[in-house]
């Protein structure tokens, strides 16, 4: 992939520090909320709430699956985190920054790169031209492998 193409749809630096983001969303900072925000943010790929859960726990022994599970979903009702999700049902979670994106998700190592919406919105006028249909917002998820991932495969 060119290095144009690919700082097309590289991952944003998140800016706002977690502690800020949160109380933005109208929730109140928690320790345990940081503590799961700041796991996210710095996992390089997406993660279930247990894996998350798993590895919050090493250094933090008493913090609860629920405690985990219910911070995952208030940060994606907040913007702060996307639910992907993997074979099998199970949700993976994502750290996002607050711009609206789109994702390109590996099912191989499970790594999620954004997608701007300059890239999207070529598509997004041709289905409003197309169909007739005044498009308000979208969320796309473009599922697949990564080129290092399909060499692997070979």
């Amino acid at each position: 992939m060119s290095n144009s193409l690919r700082n097309r749809y590289a991952r944003p630096v998140v800016t706002t520090s977690i502690p800020t983001r949160l109380a933005a969303g109208g929730r109140r900072r928690t320790e345990q909320r940081v503590l799961v925000a700041e796991a996210l943010a710095t996992a390089k790929r997406a993660l279930s709430a247990q894996e998350l859960y798993e590895r919050i726990r090493v250094n933090h022994p008493t913090i609860g699956r629920a405690t985990v599970y219910r911070a995952l979903e208030q940060q994606v009702e907040d913007g702060m985190a996307s639910r992907f999700e993997r074979d099998g049902h199970v949700s993976a979670y994502i750290a996002c920054d607050a711009e609206h994106h789109h994702h390109l998700v590996c099912t191989n190592c499970q790594r999620v790169d954004d997608v701007a919406e300059d890239v999207v919105a070529p598509m997004l006028t041709a289905v409003g031209r197309r169909l007739d249909f005044s498009v308000d917002h979208a969320a796309l998820d473009f599922y697949g492998l990564r080129a290092r991932c399909r060499r692997k495969r070979r």
